[in-house]
C-alpha cells in the first residue's frame, strides 16, 4: 500500500495534484513538431461536438448506458483532451437504467453556450429529447429535463437565432419510431425547455443520403447549416445542407467521405473555429472492438459550402488527413491525453471511469487511509446469465489499439462463490479473476463468445493463489487480449489462451475491474485495488 504521509496532504491539495495526470504511453496525437496524428483521441468518444469559449475547447460525446453519462472534455488546441466532468451522474428513469441497456440511453448529443449557459440536448430513443444546462462545464448540471416526450427522437441540436427565436433539428431512429432517413426542424421555446409549433421535414435522404442522422445546427453568412452524416456509421459520408430559412428549402452537398483514405465512414461531429479563425471539424470513424474513435480535420468555406478534409483530387469533396498542422494558439500548450492510469490515492476515482448501469451507493468507496478503491461483492441479479447482465462493473474506455492495464488487489473474500478481477467487456468478454471456492482462493480466467445472447463463460483450470495478486490484460490490434497474473509485480504467467473481445452495444468494449458475489447475505467481501495502470503491452 502506498505510503500513509499522502494523508498529510490536504483534500484540495490533493485534487489538483491527481488531476494532472500523466500523458499517456500508448497514444500521443501530438507529434511535437507542431503537427498532430488521426485520430486524435483512440478511444471510443462516439458523436463528438464541440464548441469553444474564448480559448478553450469543450467536447461531449455519446455514452448510452454507462454512467456517469455525457463525458465532458477540455482542449487548448482541439489535440489534447482531458476528461473534466460528466454532465449526468445517473440516467432516467432511474429504475429502469438500475439494469445494464446494453446500446440504450444516452444517444449523440449537441453542445452548445447561450446566455451564458451551458447546453446539452440528447436523444433518448425509447423517452424522447432530454436537455441539461449549467453556467460552469465542470459542475452543477442540471437534473435532465424532458423538452419532448417521444419514441425514437435522436441527435437533436438547438440554434439560437438572432432575432431572439429558436429552434431545434433532430433524426429520427427507425428502430423506434419506424421512419429513419429524415429531419425534422421545430421552432423552440426561447428557454430551450420545449418545442412549440409543429415539426417539419427539412431533408429526406432515402434516395441518394440513407439513414441521415446526427444533425448540427448553424447558422453564418446568413445562411442556416445542418450538417448531418448519410450513408450509415462505418460506411457513410458527412454532408452539408443550406438555405435562407431554417425550415428550408435545403440545397445539399457532400463534403467530406473516405475517398482514397483509410478512414472508413468519416462523419457526424462537430463544426469549431480556433482563436485565429481557422475552422476545423472534429468526427468519429467506427473502428468496431475499440469503437468510434475521434478524429480533427481541417475546413475551410468555399463559395459559402464549407470543404472538410483536404480535396486532394479537386473534386470539391474533402477526404480525411493523416497528418496536420495544429491549430492555432495564444499561447503554447503542454501536451496532454485523457486520464487512464489511477493510482487511487485522490478522495474520489478518476473521472474515466464509468458503471455499467446506475450505481447504488454500496457498490464501491475511495479508501484514502489505505490508497486503495475499495468494490464489494455486490450480489448478482438472480437473472444473470453472465457479466452481460451485471450491473457494478467498474470500468474505462481502451485507450489504444495496443496496450496493457495492470491493477494489483487485495481479497478479502466472506461468502462461497464471491469473485474479483480485471475484465475486458463486450458482447464477447474475457476476465481473470480471483475467486472464493469453499475457502480457498483461486485464480480463475474466463472467456464468453456472444455474452449479449446470453451463453455461459468458459472458465480455464484454476490456480490456486493468495489473496493478494496482481493482474494483467495485454491487449493487441484491438481484437484480442491475453491475460496473466503474478506474486510480486514482476513476473507475469499466462493464464489461459488469448481471448478474442468485440465491441459493446454501440459502444466500444471496455476494460476495468470488478467484484460480484453469488450469495445474498448482510453483509459481503470486497476487493481493496491499490492502482490501475495502462502501459504498453510488452512493459512490466
Amino acid at each position: 500500500m502506498k505510503r500513509l504521509l499522502l494523508l498529510a496532504i490536504s483534500v484540495v491539495c490533493c485534487s489538483a495534484v491527481f488531476a494532472q495526470e500523466q500523458v499517456s504511453k500508448v497514444w500521443v496525437a501530438d507529434n511535437g513538431d507542431g503537427t498532430y496524428k488521426n485520430p486524435i483521441l483512440y478511444a471510443d468518444y462516439p458523436d463528438p461536438d464541440v464548441i469553444r469559449v474564448g480559448d478553450t475547447f469543450y467536447m461531449v460525446s455519446s455514452t448510452f448506458n454507462t454512467v456517469p453519462g455525457l463525458t465532458i472534455m477540455q482542449s487548448a488546441d482541439l489535440v489534447s483532451w482531458q476528461i473534466i466532468g460528466s454532465a449526468i451522474a445517473r440516467q432516467e428513469p432511474l429504475d429502469v437504467f438500475a439494469k445494464p441497456q446494453h446500446g440504450n440511453g444516452v444517444w449523440a448529443p449537441s453542445l452548445r453556450q447561450h446566455n451564458d449557459e451551458f447546453y446539452i440536448y440528447y436523444g433518448d430513443p425509447d423517452y424522447g429529447i432530454y436537455m441539461v444546462k449549467s453556467k460552469s462545464m465542470t459542475s452543477g448540471w442540471s437534473k435532465p429535463h424532458l423538452v419532448k416526450a417521444g419514441k425514437g427522437l435522436i441527435d437533436p441540436c438547438p440554434l439560437w437565432d438572432n432575432d431572439g427565436r429558436a429552434y431545434l433539428v433532430h433524426g429520427w431512429a427507425g428502430s423506434r419510431a419506424g421512419i429513419k432517413s429524415i429531419l425534422t426542424v421545430s421552432e423552440m421555446a426561447p428557454d430551450g425547455k420545449s418545442l412549440i409549433g409543429e415539426e417539419r421535414i427539412v431533408f429526406d435522404g432515402h434516395e441518394a443520403h440513407p439513414t441521415v442522422e446526427g444533425p448540427k445546427f448553424y447558422k453564418r453568412n446568413g445562411y442556416y447549416y445542418i450538417f448531418a452524416p448519410a450513408g450509415g456509421v462505418a460506411t457513410g459520408w458527412q454532408l452539408a445542407l443550406r438555405s435562407k430559412s431554417p425550415f428550408g428549402p435545403y440545397d445539399e452537398k457532400v463534403v467530406l467521405k473516405q475517398g482514397s483514405s483509410k478512414v472508413n465512414g468519416p462523419h457526424q461531429g462537430g463544426w469549431v473555429d480556433d482563436v485565429k479563425g481557422n475552422y476545423w471539424f472534429i468526427h468519429f470513424q467506427d473502428v468496431e472492438e475499440l469503437g468510434r474513435i475521434t478524429h480533427l480535420q481541417p475546413m475551410k468555406w468555399e463559395q459559402d459550402w464549407p470543404v472538410i478534409g483536404v480535396d486532394t483530387d479537386g473534386d470539391g469533396i474533402g477526404e480525411p488527413v493523416a497528418k496536420y498542422r495544429k491549430p492555432s494558439t495564444l499561447k503554447p500548450v503542454a501536451v496532454a491525453t485523457p486520464q487512464a492510469t489511477d493510482e487511487f490515492n485522490a478522495p474520489s476515482a478518476g473521472l474515466q471511469w464509468q458503471w455499467h448501469a446506475n450505481p447504488e451507493p454500496t457498490w464501491a468507496f475511495a479508501y484514502n487511509k489505505l490508497g486503495v478503491q475499495r468494490l464489494y461483492c455486490i450480489t448478482a441479479p438472480a437473472e444473470a446469465k453472465n457479466m452481460w447482465d451485471i450491473p457494478n462493473l467498474f470500468m474505462q474506455r481502451i485507450s489504444a489499439p495496443e496496450m496493457s492495464a495492470t491493477t494489483k488487489l487485495s481479497f478479502k473474500a466472506l461468502l462461497d462463490g464471491e469473485k474479483v478481477g480485471l475484465i475486458v467487456m463486450g458482447m464477447s468478454y474475457g476476465y481473470v479473476a480471483l475467486e472464493n471456492r469453499n475457502g480457498s482462493i483461486v485464480l480463475v480466467q474466463a472467456s464468453c463468445e456472444g455474452a449479449d445472447k446470453g451463453n455461459a463463460e468458459v472458465l480455464s483450470d484454476a490456480v490456486p493463489l493468495a489473496n493478494t495478486a496482481y493482474l494483467r490484460v495485454s491487449i493487441t490490434q484491438g481484437k484480442l487480449c491475453q491475460f496473466s497474473y503474478s506474486t510480486n509485480g514482476t513476473t507475469f504467467t499466462s493464464i489461459g489462451k488469448p481471448v478474442r473481445f468485440t465491441q459493446g452495444r454501440w459502444i466500444g468494449a471496455r476494460v476495468g475491474i470488478f467484484a460480484t458475489g453469488k450469495i445474498k447475505k448482510n453483509d459481503v467481501g470486497y476487493a481493496d485495488f491499490d492502482w490501475f495502470r495502462v502501459d504498453k503491452p510488452e512493459a512490466n
